[in-house]
């Protein structure tokens, strides 16, 4: 994975295991709300990833957890109505 950077409400972030998981840098509709999402689920998988010594099982299944919860939440703001 390379190390790319993002950029999302005057913050920088580097490439991470969440990023990466959330396909942060997908988006071809340019829609902010999916940025959003996809900047805070991965901001969650990567904290469960830091804190992953504490039980390695609970961190995997909090990660997709929030892997799958962004993707219906990627479907929810990009609905037309």
């Amino acid at each position: 994975m390379s190390q790319q950077q993002t950029q999302l409400e005057g913050e920088e972030h580097v490439g991470s295991l969440g990023a990466h998981r959330v396909r942060e840098s997908f988006n071809p509709g340019g829609h902010s709300l999916v940025d959003k999402v996809k900047r805070y689920s991965a901001d969650l998988i990567d904290l469960c990833e830091e804190h992953k010594a504490l039980d390695p099982r609970l961190a995997v299944l909090a990660q997709t957890a929030y892997e799958e919860a962004a993707m219906w939440a990627v479907k929810l703001v990009t609905t037309q109505k």
